[in-house]
């Protein structure tokens, strides 16, 4: 039995633009992606200049308008960029999902003096951006969040912490959720705070099972001024527009996790392919050939929901249910294989030797973010047959 490498995932793209487009993707996680992957996760570096070169290529703007310096791609070919981004290096294709949620709020919410003076630098001029939704006290119940803006003349202070931060500490920019009036869901505010801010600070980034080259930190905000033209939406919109932008996020987060599985896969018939046991490749056992069937059915599987949400999304439809079943059947997949993967490789796969021990770690971290998958549970039961104690 001949050895079989990998071959590129066939995809199906709208146009010649989007071919290219992925063409471009694949060159650059080849040549400057996967080569330092594994030895920049391991010393849990963040690559910066990685992310310079993905915004000079036009990469960290890809769904949102040219007039600002986006790409103006659907989300149906922003998400198979993701996907392969994140079968490269996964710190790499969060990355550029999380720093799209975070531009969502003013790229969907801002006005248009709002969205010329800052669009252009957070989707093409190298910055950076981050999410702050989450706090010590309030993740998966967003709407009880603590960290409070109070008005001061033309400007807004802002007091409190936010947790579980992507690039905490190293973003340009932080799109930040804070109460500005009542208890509840209604009192929230979204603002854009620069990186640089005063009274803004971060703690040491979180001690991570995977995912080490990607910072997660607790944000402090001391009293952090921002005037009132950095308000995002309406008083009170806030958590409004940070569930609308986690709608979209969801469905990143589903095409990374794609990237994680196939990756594995890819791992895992290398291995099989090349590796001899009783005289003949392991791939010829039946017991490992119906892994690797299951293995790409549920990729296979999984690709076709999110790009299925992903096209509802782009003929304006609703598409959150949608967005919560990719997410969750993604998340776990991605889980499931990279489980296999290990298994497949044997002693080999548990080593730090051979990727798939890394897939493994990378994939739980995304069952959790973005909202849990027993939140995307509940999400889904919402819409099937309406809210819990009616």
């Amino acid at each position: 039995m001949p050895d079989r490498a990998p071959q590129p995932v066939d995809r199906q793209l709208p146009t010649e633009e989007a071919r290219d487009l992925i063409s471009l993707v694949r060159d650059i996680a080849q040549q400057e992606i996967v080569p330092k992957a594994a030895e920049e996760e391991d010393a849990g570096r963040f690559p910066r200049e990685l992310f310079t070169l993905l915004s000079r290529s036009g990469l960290l703007g890809l769904p949102y308008d040219s007039e600002y310096g986006g790409g103006d791609q659907p989300y149906e070919v922003y998400l198979q960029v993701l996907e392969e981004l994140a079968a490269a290096r996964l710190t790499v294709g969060l990355g550029v999902s999380v720093h799209s949620l975070a531009s969502y709020a003013l790229a969907a919410y801002g006005t248009k003096e709002q969205q010329v003076e800052h669009l252009p630098a957070m989707l093409g001029g190298g910055m950076l951006g981050a999410y702050c939704l989450s706090e010590p006290h309030s993740g998966s119940d967003a709407a009880a969040l603590r960290t409070k803006a109070v008005r001061d003349g033309d400007a807004w202070v802002i007091t409190g912490t936010k947790a579980w931060i992507t690039h905490g500490g190293i973003a340009d920019f932080y799109t930040v959720m804070a109460r500005t009036g009542e208890e509840g869901p209604r009192g929230i505010t979204a603002f854009l705070v620069p990186g640089d801010a005063p009274g803004l600070s971060a703690a040491q980034p979180e001690k991570k099972m995977g995912m080490k080259g990607s910072p997660t930190a607790q944000v402090h905000f001391d009293g952090v001024r921002v005037l009132d033209d950095r308000r995002i939406g309406e008083e009170g919109q806030g958590l409004t527009i940070a569930l609308t932008a986690l709608e979209s996020g969801r469905l990143g987060i589903a095409a990374c996790a794609i990237g994680v599985a196939q990756a594995a896969l890819d791992e895992a018939l290398s291995y099989a392919t090349e590796r001899r046991q009783f005289g003949k490749p392991i791939a010829d056992f039946q017991g490992l050939r119906f892994m690797l069937a299951d293995m790409a059915t549920q990729i296979e599987a999984g690709r076709a929901l999110y790009l299925a949400a992903a096209r509802l999304r782009d003929a304006g439809r609703p598409f959150a249910r949608q967005a919560a079943m990719a997410k969750l059947h993604c998340t776990d997949t991605a889980m499931r294989v990279t489980t296999d993967a290990v298994q497949i490789l044997g002693g080999y796969g548990y080593t730090a030797d051979f990727p798939a021990e890394r897939y493994m770690r990378e994939a739980k971290v995304l069952q959790i973010v973005e909202g849990t998958n027993q939140i995307q549970r509940m999400v889904i039961a919402r819409h099937l047959v309406g809210p819990e104690g009616r």
